[in-house]
C-alpha cells in the first residue's frame, strides 16, 4: 500500500512539473511527431522486402516470398561490384576525411592571429553550403580536358590535349573523395574547434612554465581533450559507412565509369524508380540489407571505442 501511495505521489509530481513547463513540452512535441511520422511509421513498409509486391494487391495482399529478394541480390552478378565500389568509396573517404578536419582544427587552434584564424575558418566553411548539383558542375568545368582549368594548364605546359580523367573509371574515387574533403573539412572541424575552445588554459600555462613546446602541448593537452569527441564522431562515421552520398555519385556517373561508381544507393534508385520494371520489393530488400550492415558496424565500432578509451554513444 505504501509503495502504491509513493508511486502515485511521484506520478502526481511528474505531471505537475510537466504542467508547469507545458510550453517546452509542446515544442518537444513537434520534433517527436516528425520522428514518428518520417522515421518510425515508414518502417512498416519494410515488410515488402519479404513479399513480391504489386501496387494493385497492396502491401498485405502481395505474395509472401520470404528471403527471396535478399538471395536474389546476394547471388546477383552485380553484388560483388556494388559492394566493392561502396566499401572502396566509404573506407577511402573515411581514411581521408576523418583525420584531416582534426588536423586542421589543431593547427587552426595554435594560430596566433585571431583575424586570420576567422578568415581561414570562414573560407573553409563556405564550400559546405554548395549543393551537390553545383559541386558536380564545378568539377566538370574545372576538370574538363579541353576548356577546363585542368585541360588549359595541361595544354599550356605540354602543348597537347589533356587526357579525359572524368572518363577514367579508376579516377572516380579520387575525384569523389578529395572534392568531398575540400567541401566538408571546414564544417567538420567546427566540433573539434569547439572542443578545443573548452580546454582549460591553465593546463597550457603550466605546461609552458615546465618548458613544453607548442607541439608538445598539442600532443599532450589538445589531442587528449578532443579524443572523446573524435571517438563519437568515428563511431557515427563507421555506422554510416554504407551510406555514402547518393546525389553526388549519381551526378558524377557516366557509361565509362559505371563499373567503378555504381554503389548500393544508386543501384537501389535505379532498380526501384529509374528502371521501367520498378521492382519495389527488390530495392527495399537491398536498402534493408544496407541498413542492417550499418547497424552491425555501429555496434562493433561502439564496442571497440568503449574497450579502447571507455567512451561510446551507448
Amino acid at each position: 500500500m505504501a509503495k502504491r501511495t509513493k508511486s502515485a505521489v511521484v506520478q502526481k509530481s511528474l505531471w505537475k512539473k510537466i504542467g508547469a513547463r507545458w510550453q517546452l513540452y509542446l515544442l518537444l512535441l513537434i520534433p517527436l511527431v516528425y520522428i514518428v511520422v518520417f522515421a518510425y511509421a515508414p518502417m512498416g513498409g519494410l515488410i515488402i522486402a519479404f513479399k513480391d509486391y504489386h501496387p494493385k494487391d497492396g502491401i498485405f495482399g502481395s505474395e509472401w516470398v520470404g528471403f527471396k529478394n535478399f538471395i536474389k541480390f546476394l547471388t546477383s552478378y552485380k553484388f560483388p561490384v556494388i559492394m566493392k565500389n561502396t566499401l572502396t568509396l566509404s573506407l577511402y573517404g573515411l581514411a581521408v576525411s576523418f583525420p584531416i578536419p582534426i588536423i586542421f582544427a589543431l593547427f587552426l587552434n595554435v594560430m596566433m592571429g585571431k583575424k586570420y584564424k576567422k578568415i581561414i575558418q570562414t573560407v573553409t566553411y563556405i564550400p559546405y553550403f554548395i549543393s551537390s548539383v553545383v559541386m558536380v558542375g564545378l568539377l566538370f568545368s574545372l576538370l574538363n580536358n579541353r576548356y577546363g582549368l585542368y585541360g588549359s594548364l595541361y595544354s599550356l605546359f605540354t602543348k597537347n590535349t589533356a587526357p579525359n580523367i572524368l572518363a577514367k573509371g579508376e579516377m572516380f574515387k579520387h575525384i569523389y573523395v578529395w572534392s568531398g574533403v575540400w567541401q566538408t573539412t571546414g564544417y567538420s572541424a567546427i566540433i573539434y574547434i569547439a572542443a578545443l575552445a573548452g580546454v582549460d588554459q591553465e593546463l597550457h600555462e603550466a605546461a609552458e612554465i615546465d618548458g613544453a613546446s607548442r607541439l608538445q602541448r598539442m600532443f599532450f593537452i589538445d589531442i587528449p581533450a578532443i579524443l572523446p569527441t573524435a571517438s563519437i564522431m568515428l563511431i557515427l562515421a563507421v555506422g554510416n559507412i554504407m551510406n555514402i552520398g547518393f546525389e553526388k555519385v549519381l551526378l558524377m556517373q557516366n557509361n565509362l565509369n559505371l563499373n567503378y561508381s555504381e554503389i548500393v544507393s544508386t543501384y537501389v534508385y535505379k532498380v526501384g524508380l529509374a528502371s521501367g520494371l520498378s521492382d519495389f520489393s527488390f530495392s527495399t530488400a537491398i536498402s534493408m540489407f544496407n541498413s542492417v550492415i550499418n547497424f552491425i558496424l555501429l555496434l562493433i565500432a561502439n564496442w571497440g571505442s568503449k574497450k579502447l578509451n571507455g567512451s561510446g554513444i551507448f
